[in-house]
C-alpha cells in the first residue's frame, strides 16, 4: 500500500457550482531562462454529495515547507469566481495580495487551436484552458518546436462553445 504525504483541506460546493483548484508554483532556477516563471496543477480532490451541496476534498501533494499559492476557481450558471488564497502550514487563508493572474473567457464560431505555449522541461505549463461546463481542462497537444528548441503546447477548441483560460504571469508582464 502506498503511502500518502502531503495535505489536504475540505470545501463545500453549494448546488450548480462546481469548484476546482490549482497550485502555483515558481520554476526552479535552473530552467528559468528558457521556461514560464510561474506553472499551475490542478489538485485531484474527492467529492461527497451531502443533499443539494458537494463536499470536495482537495489534496496538496508536494506541499513547500512555508507557504503554497492556490488558485481557486468556482464555476457556476455563466460565471466563474476567482479567488487566490495561501496555504501556510495546517492554515489556508484567502489572499489579500493577489497574484497577477490573467483570465479571459474564448469563444470563437470556427474549431481553432488557441496559442503556442511554453513548458518547462519536466512538462510543466504556465497555461490552463477549462471547459466551465465540466470544469474539465482541455488537454494541450504537445509538438517539438524545432525553431526553439522547446516544447509547446496547443488546445483546440469546438466552435461555438465558451472556455475559461488562465494564465500566471509575473507582476512586470502587466
Amino acid at each position: 500500500m502506498e503511502m500518502w504525504q502531503g495535505k489536504h483541506f475540505s470545501i463545500t460546493d453549494p448546488k450548480d457550482v462546481k469548484t476546482v483548484i490549482y497550485q502555483v508554483n515558481k520554476t526552479e532556477k535552473e530552467f528559468l531562462a528558457e521556461s514560464p516563471k510561474y506553472t499551475i496543477q490542478r489538485l485531484d480532490f474527492t467529492q461527497e454529495l451531502r443533499g443539494d451541496t458537494t463536499r470536495k476534498t482537495f489534496y496538496v501533494d508536494n506541499p513547500s515547507d512555508d507557504e503554497d499559492e492556490l488558485v481557486i476557481l468556482s464555476f457556476g450558471n455563466d460565471r466563474v469566481v476567482v479567488n487566490m488564497a495561501l496555504l501556510e502550514g495546517d492554515k489556508i487563508s484567502i489572499s489579500k495580495k493577489p497574484m497577477p493572474l490573467k483570465f479571459d473567457s474564448i469563444y470563437n464560431e470556427m474549431e481553432t487551436e488557441y496559442k503556442d505555449f511554453q513548458y518547462t522541461p519536466n512538462l510543466k505549463r504556465p497555461i490552463c484552458i477549462i471547459d466551465p461546463e465540466t470544469t474539465e481542462e482541455v488537454e494541450p497537444v504537445l509538438y517539438f518546436d524545432e525553431n526553439t528548441n522547446e516544447v509547446k503546447g496547443k488546445c483546440k477548441l469546438k466552435p461555438y462553445k465558451s472556455y475559461f483560460a488562465f494564465e500566471i504571469r509575473d507582476k512586470k508582464d502587466f
